[in-house]
C-alpha cells in the first residue's frame, strides 16, 4: 500500500488529539479497573440467587468515549448450572447439559441436551417446561426461555433484555444490557484451531493464549437466523478471551480500534443502522490484523495507515460476503447480515474512504475528534505542496485563471466583509491584518481553485482521476473557510460525481456542528450566545469567520461545469438590456452564480436525496428551503426563489414552479434568471 507522506505527521497528531477525548493510558486503565470491582460488587448483589456476574463491551474494554455513548453490556450466568462436552465430569445436583451438534448446527452454535440430577444420562423424548425436541429426538434446552426476572427490563433485544432505569441522563451510557447465559468451564472443541494456529508473528503471545484458554467459554441463547432449528441452539460466546486480548492492545493497537468505531458509527450506522457492521466485526477484524503484521507496524507514527489497513481488510471480507470468526474461523458472521444492495454501498464507502486518503477523518464529530484533528494539523491531510499551500499568483496562472478573476475573487469577498461591527472589518483594524485576512482568503480561492480544476476534468467528460484528485484536494483545504461556504462547494463537487453518500456526509457535518448558520458576513451577524467583544479579544479573526460565520456561495463562469444544473442560469442572467446598464467595474460577479449558504445546504440535501432516490428526505429538504425563504433574511432572494422553482419542477409541482418564478420576477425584474 503506498503511504503519502504526510501520514506519520497526521497519525502523531491524530494520536494526541484522541488523548483529548480520555483515551490516554493512565484512563484507559482507571476505567479497566472501575468496571472490574463495579462487577464484583454486581456478583455480590446477585449471591443470594447464586448468580455470577461479568461486565464485557466496550465499557470492560475501556474502548468507547463520552461521544459514542456505548451499551454496558453484563452478562449473568448461574453457579449451579453446567455444560459438558461428554459426561464424564458430570457431578449431581447440578442443572446439567451436554453439548451436541449435528449437520444442520451451524459453525459456533450448539444444541444443549439436558442430563438428570440424579444420573449420568441424557434425556430424550421429554418436552416439558424449557426442553424440547429436536429432531433426533433429544431434550434440549430452548434458547427462548429467561431465567432471571424481567421485572425492570424495559425491552428485549435478541438474548438480551435492556434497562434504561438504571443510569440517570448524565451518564454517557444509552443503555444497560443483561444477558443470561450458561458457562463452561473448558474451551470448546470448535475453537481448538486457534490454540494450536501458526502465528509468525508471535501475538497473542503464548501466556496469554494459556490465560484465554482458561477463562471458560459462555453460551448465549440465541439461534442462527438461517437455522431451522434456531429455538434451539446458543451461541458460543468467548467474551472472556476477547476482553483479555483488547487488553493487550498497545496505544496505537487501542486508539485504531475506537477511530475505527467512529468511522462506522459515522459512515455505516446512520446509513445501514446498527445491525449491519458492528463494533464486535471491526474487533475481529483488529484482531486478525494484528496477528498477521509486524508489531512494528503498530507505532503512533503509523496509526493512519493501520486504519487504513483494516478499512482494506474489512472491504475484502464485504467483497467475499465472509467475516469469519476469530475463534471459530468457520462460522461466518456475515452470512445472515449481507444482501447483494447492502453489500455493494457498504464496499463502495469504504472504498471511497480508503481512497481519501484519512480526509475523512476530520468529519467525525465525536468528542469534536474531527475538528481538532483539523486544527492540530493548522492545514488540511492533503498531499499539496508549499508553492501551492500559499495560493500565488503564479499558480492561478499556471492553471488558466486570469488575474482578474483573482483580484474580483478577493474584492468580492472583502466588499461583503469590510462592513462596521463585522469580524473582518476588526482584524483590519489589528496589526495582524495581512496575516489575518490572507489567511482567510486564500482558503476561499483555494474552494475556487479546486472547482476550477474540477470544472475542467468534467468538461471533457473523460476520466481524469489524478485532475479531480487534485482538484478534492483544494476543496478539502477551501473546506476550512468558514462555517459553510467552502463545505458546500466541496459537497457539490461530490453530488457532480455522482458520490450522494459522501456528499450527505459532508451536508450533515455542517448541520451537525453549527446550530444556525449567518447567511453573510456583511451582516456582521455572529452566534447570539456569544459577545462579539468577547470573541475579538479571545479568539483570532481566523477562527472567528471559521467557526460562526457563513460567506455566499459564488461560481465563476469558469466552474461552470462544477456547478450545478440548476445554478448554471444565474451566469447569463444579464443578457440584452440588463447587460448595458452593468458598471464593469462593480458589477462584474452579475456573470457569477452566488446563493446564500443557509439556503444552498437544503438545495443540496435536496439533490442529493433524488440522487439517492430518497423521496422522502427530499420532501424535507424541500419544506426547509421554502422555510428559509419565508423566515430567513436572504441576500441573494431571487436566486433562493429560482432554485425552489427547478426543485419544484423536479418533484413535479410544475404550477407551483411557475407561481415562484413569477414571484422571483416580481422581487427583481432586471438581471434575474427567472427570464
Amino acid at each position: 500500500m503506498e503511504v503519502p507522506d504526510y501520514y506519520d505527521m497526521v497519525s502523531v497528531r491524530l494520536m494526541k488529539v484522541l488523548d483529548t477525548a480520555e483515551l490516554t493510558e493512565k484512563i484507559r486503565w482507571k476505567r479497566i479497573e472501575m468496571w472490574t470491582q463495579y462487577e464484583e460488587l454486581l456478583t455480590l448483589a446477585w449471591c443470594k440467587n447464586k448468580v455470577k456476574c461479568h461486565i464485557f463491551g466496550s465499557q470492560a474494554e475501556a474502548t468507547t468515549t463520552s461521544g459514542l455513548r456505548s451499551d454496558l453490556d453484563i452478562v449473568c450466568h448461574s453457579i449451579r448450572s453446567r455444560v459438558l462436552e461428554n459426561l464424564q465430569s458430570w457431578e449431581p445436583d447440578f442443572l446439567t447439559v451436554i453439548m451436541n451438534m449435528d449437520d444442520t448446527t451451524p459453525p459456533g452454535y450448539v444444541k444443549l441436551q439436558s442430563v438428570y440430577y440424579d444420573i449420568p444420562f441424557p434425556v430424550y423424548n421429554v418436552q416439558i417446561d424449557r426442553l424440547m425436541l429436536d429432531r433426533h429426538g433429544r431434550s434440549c434446552l430452548s434458547s427462548n426461555c429467561r431465567t432471571i426476572s424481567q421485572d425492570i427490563y424495559d425491552e428485549f433485544h435478541g438474548p438480551a433484555f435492556t434497562s434504561s432505569k438504571v443510569f440517570n441522563s448524565n451518564t454517557t451510557l444509552t443503555s444497560l444490557d443483561y444477558v443470561c447465559a450458561l458457562k463452561n468451564i473448558s474451551w470448546p472443541y470448535t475453537a481448538l484451531e486457534w490454540i494450536t494456529r501458526h502465528r509468525e508473528h508471535n501475538w497473542p503471545s503464548q501466556e496469554t493464549i494459556s490465560i484465554v484458554q482458561q477463562s471458560g467459554t459462555l453460551f448465549v441463547p440465541v439461534g442462527h437466523k438461517l437455522s431451522p432449528e434456531r429455538h434451539l441452539e446458543w451461541r458460543i460466546s468467548l467474551s472472556y478471551g476477547e476482553k483479555i486480548l483488547v487488553w493487550q492492545f498497545n496505544s496505537t493497537q487501542y486508539k485504531c480500534y475506537v477511530v475505527l468505531k467512529m468511522i462506522n458509527k459515522y459512515y455505516i450506522n446512520k446509513r445501514f443502522g446498527n445491525n449491519v457492521l458492528t463494533s464486535y466485526h471491526w474487533k475481529t477484524c483488529m484482531f486478525y490484523m494484528i496477528e498477521t503484521t509486524p508489531t512494528v507496524l503498530w507505532q503512533p507514527q503509523t496509526l493512519l495507515q493501520c486504519i487504513d489497513l483494516c478499512l482494506m481488510k474489512m472491504c475484502n471480507w464485504i467483497e467475499e460476503c465472509n467475516c469469519p470468526n476469530y475463534f471459530i474461523p468457520a462460522e461466518n458472521m456475515f452470512l445472515d447480515k449481507l444482501n447483494f444492495p447492502v453489500q455493494r454501498n457498504l464496499f463502495n464507502i469504504l472504498h471511497d474512504l480508503l481512497r481519501q486518503k484519512g480526509r475523512y477523518l476530520t468529519m467525525i464529530p465525536y468528542d469534536g475528534i474531527g475538528q481538532k484533528l483539523h486544527k492540530a494539523c493548522q492545514s488540511p491531510i492533503t498531499q499539496i505542496n508549499d508553492e501551492k499551500k500559499d495560493i500565488t499568483m503564479s499558480v492561478f496562472s499556471v492553471v488558466g485563471m486570469t488575474l482578474v478573476d483573482i483580484h474580483n475573487t478577493w474584492f468580492f469577498l472583502l466588499r461583503d466583509g469590510v462592513q462596521k461591527n463585522s469580524p473582518l472589518f476588526k482584524g483590519l483594524s489589528s496589526n495582524t491584518v495581512g496575516r489575518e485576512i490572507c489567511t482567510i482568503l486564500q482558503r476561499f480561492c483555494c474552494s475556487t481553485l479546486g472547482s476550477y480544476l474540477g470544472s475542467q476534468c468534467l468538461k471533457h467528460r473523460s476520466i481524469d482521476q489524478e485532475g479531480l484528485d487534485m482538484a478534492y484536494e483544494f476543496l478539502l483545504f477551501g473546506s476550512a473557510s468558514d462555517v459553510a461556504s467552502g463545505k458546500l462547494k466541496l459537497a457539490t463537487f461530490c453530488l457532480l460525481q455522482n458520490k450522494g453518500i459522501l456528499a450527505e456526509n459532508i451536508l450533515q457535518n455542517i448541520e451537525e456542528n453549527y446550530t444556525f448558520l449567518v447567511s453573510n458576513v456583511a451582516a456582521g451577524k455572529i452566534k447570539n450566545h456569544i459577545d462579539l467583544r468577547v470573541v475579538n479579544e479571545n479568539i483570532s479573526t481566523t477562527d472567528i469567520v471559521r467557526y460562526y460565520c457563513a460567506f455566499a456561495v459564488p461560481y465563476l463562469p469558469s466552474e461552470m461545469y462544477c456547478t450545478p444544473k440548476a445554478l448554471i442560469p444565474e451566469m447569463f442572467r444579464s443578457t440584452g438590456s440588463d447587460q448595458i446598464s452593468l458598471n464593469p467595474r462593480k458589477d462584474f460577479w452579475q456573470s457569477w452564480a452566488v446563493v446564500d449558504p443557509n439556503f444552498y445546504l437544503y438545495f443540496l440535501q435536496h439533490q442529493c436525496y433524488h440522487q439517492q432516490n430518497k423521496i422522502t428526505h427530499a420532501m424535507v429538504a424541500l419544506s426547509n428551503m421554502i422555510w428559509v425563504i419565508l423566515h430567513e433574511q436572504l441576500n441573494y432572494k431571487d436566486t433562493a426563489l429560482n432554485l425552489l422553482a427547478y426543485c419544484l419542477k423536479e418533484d413535479g409541482f410544475l404550477v407551483q414552479s411557475c407561481a415562484v418564478l413569477s414571484n422571483s420576477m416580481k422581487l427583481k425584474n432586471s438581471n434575474n434568471a427567472a427570464k
